[in-house]
């Protein structure tokens, strides 16, 4: 046995590295989930009172103005439209869906890798979703939380294996696949936009979870996620241009 300062231990757990847990650093309630959740609801009552329908066929200022369209972001300079298409929805039953999922997934990940963290997978893989989907259909409307929901997934996938929890035990890589068919046997579905999304939280959810626990290396995680979002900007924007400035209906990144 090996004297330490919190008492005798083997030679074996003498030299491991224990994170020490405080009252501070104890996972806290998932206060960035419920407020992504709140904001999603807020834009949702937004599309309606300016002409939006409950049952689906995105319609109103809101959607006109938000929604992710490759040439109004290339020929009228509207690059808001990378971000806030991920906070509209095509209807009653598309929010609802997202929604349950974000509450499903969103308080798992968030407590696992802190709130902070969280947030940053959550726009990092928004922004690689509407890579994503621009890369497949430039000329094709595009809305939905999807994109940022599958790469929640993605990172909550890269907690599981960290901590050698296994992925098809877990739920998590069944669910992955359901999900995947479904983009694919559906129509209107932006195929694109959830594998950008699920491919950007795969990658910032490595940096976090591998970086971002050692102080030492948390600004070099940070910095890694912002290159993936940066990345993922200019990607979009080179993808953008489309053939026109008329929309062809409207495809859903979930």
């Amino acid at each position: 046995m090996t004297p330490t300062p919190v008492g005798m231990r083997c030679p074996a757990c003498s030299r491991e590295r224990t994170h020490v847990k405080t009252v501070r650093s104890l996972p806290s309630a998932p206060s960035a989930t419920m407020m992504l959740i709140a904001l999603n609801v807020v834009v949702f009552v937004a599309e309606f009172v300016t002409g939006g329908q409950l049952v689906s066929g995105s319609s109103g200022t809101v959607v006109t103005n938000g929604v992710l369209y490759g040439p109004a972001i290339v020929h009228q300079d509207q690059y808001w439209r990378l971000i806030t298409s991920g906070f509209l929805h095509d209807g009653l039953l598309h929010i609802l869906f997202n929604m349950l999922f974000l509450w499903i997934v969103g308080p798992q990940l968030e407590s696992a890798i802190g709130t902070f963290n969280f947030v940053v997978v959550y726009f990092v893989s928004l922004l690689a979703g509407s890579f994503g989907a621009l890369l497949f259909q430039p000329d094709v409307p595009t809305l939905g939380a999807s994109g940022a929901l599958f790469g929640l997934l993605g990172a909550l996938m890269v907690v599981a294996y960290d901590r050698r929890i296994p992925i098809w035990r877990s739920g998590l890589g069944p669910i992955l696949v359901i999900n995947l068919v479904f983009s694919v046997a559906v129509r209107n579905i932006s195929i694109g936009g959830h594998l950008g999304g699920f491919v950007g939280g795969l990658i910032s959810g490595w940096l976090v979870v591998h970086l971002s626990q050692r102080r030492d290396l948390s600004v070099a995680a940070m910095a890694g996620c912002l290159l993936v979002a940066a990345a993922s900007v200019a990607g979009a924007l080179a993808v953008a241009g489309g053939t026109g400035l008329t929309p062809n209906g409207i495809s859903l990144t979930g």
